[in-house]
């Protein structure tokens, strides 16, 4: 089965922020990948609502919010009113995990966890029945353009075995210096949902870069 390919505007250029979104909707791209940060966090800032509800405006594939901020809990309704249909928020944010999740869940967006680079997967044994994907950070959340950290694949392959072993239906995701060249690992390794900033907007062809990605 071919990756669900989710380019991230964080790498976009927000000066023509309109094209940008157009050329995702022409392109074999999946879902639109929106990272989330809120300077506590995470060391950056990146963009609010406003923006966001630019993006919806003009967006045609399914908005994917990841939210690298502190008390998620309180932002959850309005990223559903923006129609984000994919949410996910961080193990390390969250006091009472399961209760954001059903949150997200009862909203009826898709409800996903995400993990810094330091954090071990079996510390998702518990909420893994309850997600319907996990997002692992291969790079330090807080700044696009980071080198990927290659034990990232091992960590995929233990959570993609934890999955299995439980016939659970939970997908798996990637974001931080994805790219044509390591993507075939981390399919390899059990990667489901590629997220790629640079290797996309960076591209001479971007809708190339996003056709190349989507045929592995």
């Amino acid at each position: 089965m071919a990756p669900i390919i989710a380019p991230s505007m964080l790498s976009a250029n927000f000066g023509k922020l309109e094209q940008e979104i157009e050329m995702i909707n022409n392109s074999q791209a999946d879902w639109i990948h929106l990272d989330i940060m809120d300077g506590v966090f995470v060391p950056n800032i990146s963009y609010g609502f406003p923006v966001i509800k630019a993006m919806a405006k003009s967006a045609k594939k399914p908005l994917d919010a990841h939210l690298m901020i502190v008390d998620p809990d309180r932002y959850i309704a309005h990223f559903k009113e923006l129609g984000t249909e994919y949410l996910s928020v961080h193990y390390e944010a969250c006091i009472h995990l399961h209760r954001s999740i059903q949150l997200i869940k009862s909203l009826g967006m898709k409800a996903g966890v995400a993990i810094n680079p330091h954090t071990p997967v079996h510390n998702l044994y518990e909420i893994l029945p309850d997600v319907d994907f996990v997002l692992v950070m291969s790079v330090n959340p807080g700044f696009g353009g980071q080198s990927f950290i290659e034990n990232s694949l091992t960590k995929i392959s233990k959570l993609r075995k934890m999955i299995d072993d439980r016939s659970l239906k939970c997908l798996i995701q990637v974001d931080g210096g994805v790219n044509i060249k390591n993507a075939p690992a981390l399919i390899q390794s059990g990667a489901d949902i590629l997220v790629a900033g640079n290797s996309v907007f960076g591209a001479n062809d971007p809708l190339k870069a996003i056709a190349e990605l989507k045929s592995l």
